[in-house]
């Protein structure tokens, strides 16, 4: 197989870009790398096409090496006929190539190979033929051994029976229309084993639909249900038409003594030996089909929730909520740093002196730091926390407004060893406050602290491969982190260990070096960090930003191999490196008339001229500011409040398959079903709204006591 051909026609790109994508990765380059910085050579691939090519790329190189190693054992048995070969050789998928190999490969003893040893073979191949002219029973005297274990007729029927059996079931062209016919036509049916239990899975208890039509949420639904021993699950295959497909297959002609044998060996063949496999791998297939798409919309909602625009420039009360043990505060200065921590009892158990207590310190709280903003998680006592905010909003003179956050995985930040790294004196209730504040000031900067998988965007996310899930957001977390960059000189090692070549060590490197020598005034001196060689530094120079440095250019996206084309470009237009900082470049395009003559002058291609030019003009240029920014809150609202037909803003907080779930501010999400989110059809949410989406709903019905709220985004 030609693997970059295969790749051209499956991405409908063209061969060139292919071809170059390919040598870049083999060289040792990353994708945020290939997708920023080498553009001209790949023809402006994008991030997500070059994931999707390096994805397949490896399954294709997989997928040879399987090819290699079933053609030199079956060649090793000498049984490689060249038909077989061209057959393997022309296969596209490893269940193809399994097919193909399962005759030749090496068996551990079953039925048939005991009744081969027991020299029941031939027996097997004049059934096999057809054309006997007496009683099988009468041939199958021959074959009786009492040192064979071989005592009766029946012994000698059921072995050669056995040998036919495993046959039928090891042809590659059966199997594959078994297994073609079962997706098509087959039913995926599930019953309770406790119909009176009571279950989230009651909707599963008498549930049947066609395999071909199966819903991903509904297929890993179930198979949780299975795991949790709670239903049956299984496969109704159209059992009559491959059956009679089968015996038309190998019944060749009509023989009053084999024909009867024979169809008893088809059904026995398919039921004992080919429906439990075709069952297993429908289901693997299934389950692999709907945990990729769970993946990429789990992809899709933390990209979304990590590209949530930061709120600069503000002090930030982190509000740990909680009842007994009181709640957490931490105040956060504009840069990030912890200013000071606290502990209030406004919440249940309490007493109107201890709120009144409470109400006081915040008020000084807020006067001495100056606090515009308080960040409230909304964890357990958010919706007690957030009554006591709004009274105190009313009783001070301040300009201070609130957010409820998402402190989904804080409590897995604030008991992690790198938090304990970073507040060696906090408790973990301080450390989580101090969390909740960042992660509106940079929500990017903090939320890649987390395990990407504790951050709450997912669905099923426990029940699928942990090791294709962990890449996947892997893959996201490093697209979004070197899309935004970072400041050398502030950033912390987990956010670093995300930067394009940067391992964790070298991050733990570059940190420990900026301690040790103060900050970087330069990219360059990136170079003496230890263990980070020119590959490294080519690999993360353009995605470190260094302001206030040596080198204006340093705090742009301009890599250091353009400098001398980006100082050469500037003195052409009659500027120069100084008036970067200034912000004097926002009308460079207007002077460039003729980008591909330019471009040729300066010895660069033309998409890298552009790149360069729109990154002057907007230097460090933060895309997460085209995002929508959170509702700033300075009202309550509760659950009871609500009334159907009642219209509201809120955050989209998580989208998956059948809908999204939408914050308006009473601390129980509300569900818009996928049939309430637009007047048009849509085969998934993500079509239509993304998580952070600020978007009008209206209230179709609330159940207070199953904490349900049913929003429709229709007819507003």
């Amino acid at each position: 197989m030609n693997i970059n051909q295969k790749l051209t026609e499956e991405l409908e790109v063209k061969a060139w870009q292919v071809g170059a994508a390919v040598k870049l990765i083999d060289e040792g380059n990353t994708i945020p790398f290939i997708s920023r910085y080498r553009k001209e050579a790949t023809g402006s691939l994008n991030d997500e096409q070059l994931r999707r090519l390096y994805e397949r790329l490896i399954y294709l190189r997989n997928l040879e090496e399987k090819k290699e190693h079933v053609l030199s054992s079956i060649e090793e048995q000498g049984k490689l006929t060249a038909e077989l070969k061209a057959q393997i050789l022309a296969a596209e998928t490893l269940v193809v190539v399994e097919d193909l190999y399962r005759p030749y490969r090496p068996k551990r003893r079953t039925r048939a190979t005991i009744a081969k040893e027991k020299g029941l073979e031939p027996l097997a191949n004049l059934i096999i033929l057809q054309q006997t002219e007496e009683p099988l029973e009468k041939e199958a005297e021959k074959y009786l051994s009492e040192e064979k274990g071989i005592v009766s007729v029946e012994d000698a029927m059921a072995g050669a029976q056995d040998i036919i059996a495993e046959a039928f079931s090891d042809e590659a062209d059966y199997r594959s229309w078994i297994r073609n016919m079962t997706a098509l036509k087959g039913k995926l049916t599930s019953r309770a084993k406790d119909p009176e239990a009571e279950s989230v899975y009651e909707m599963y208890y008498e549930f049947e639909e066609p395999v071909a039509k199966l819903a991903g949420h509904r297929i890993l639904a179930l198979n949780r249900g299975e795991k949790e021993k709670v239903l049956t699950v299984k496969i109704e295959a159209p059992e009559e038409d491959i059956i009679r497909y089968l015996e038309k297959k190998t019944i060749l002609q009509e023989d009053p003594y084999t024909t009867p044998v024979l169809k008893a060996v088809v059904e026995d063949s398919y039921k004992r030996l080919i429906a439990p496999a075709i069952e297993r791998e429908i289901r693997n297939e299934l389950t692999e089909k709907a945990e990729n798409g769970a993946i990429e919309v789990f992809g899709k909602n933390l990209h979304q929730l990590l590209m949530q625009p930061p709120i600069a420039g503000q002090v930030v009360l982190g509000w740990d909520p909680a009842f007994r043990t009181g709640c957490k505060l931490a105040v956060v200065d504009a840069t990030g740093k912890v200013l000071g921590t606290t502990v209030i009892h406004p919440t249940a158990p309490t007493t109107p002196q201890k709120i009144k207590a409470s109400k006081d310190l915040l008020k000084k709280i807020i006067s001495k730091y100056h606090i515009t903003l308080i960040s409230l998680g909304n964890g357990t006592a958010s919706r007690e926390s957030e009554q006591i905010i709004v009274e105190l909003l009313k009783e001070i003179s301040e300009k201070v407004q609130y957010v409820i956050v998402n402190e989904a995985g804080a409590s897995v930040y604030s008991a992690s060893k790198l938090a304990t790294e970073e507040f060696p004196k906090f408790d973990v209730g301080q450390r989580s406050a101090a969390s909740i504040a960042r992660r509106l000031q940079d929500p990017l900067a903090e939320l890649v602290k987390i395990d990407p998988k504790s951050i709450g965007v997912g669905q099923y996310q426990h029940d699928m491969n942990q090791k294709k899930l962990d890449e996947s957001l892997g893959g996201v977390v490093e697209d979004c982190v070197n899309k935004v960059g970072v400041d050398l000189n502030t950033a912390s090692a987990p956010l670093l260990s995300y930067i394009s070549g940067i391992t964790g060590n070298i991050a733990k490197n570059i940190v420990a070096y900026r301690e040790e020598n103060g900050r970087f005034s330069d990219r360059k001196s990136l170079l003496k960090v230890a263990k980070l060689g020119p590959k490294a530094y080519e690999q993360c120079a353009g995605f470190m930003r260094i302001t206030g440095g040596k080198n204006p250019l340093d705090a742009t996206g301009v890599h250091p191999e353009s400098y001398e084309a980006a100082e050469k470009l500037l003195e052409k237009q009659g500027f120069r490196p100084e008036d970067i900082i200034g912000g004097n470049l926002t009308g460079l395009s207007l002077t460039i008339k003729d980008y591909k003559r330019l471009a040729e002058e300066l010895g660069i291609g033309e998409i890298t001229l552009r790149d360069i030019v729109k990154e002057l003009e907007k230097p460090a240029r933060d895309p997460r500011d085209e995002m929508p920014r959170p509702i700033l809150r300075t009202d309550v609202l509760d659950m009871k409040d609500l009334k159907e037909g009642m219209v509201l803003k809120g955050t989209v907080r998580n989208v998956i398959d059948f809908g999204v779930f939408v914050d308006i501010g009473v601390h129980q999400d509300g569900l818009v079903h996928i049939s309430q989110i637009t007047d048009r059809y849509i085969k998934h949410p993500l079509e239509a709204v993304s998580v952070g989406d600020i978007v009008d709903v209206k209230v179709m019905s609330v159940d207070l006591k199953k904490k349900r709220i049913q929003l429709t985004m229709r007819g507003i």
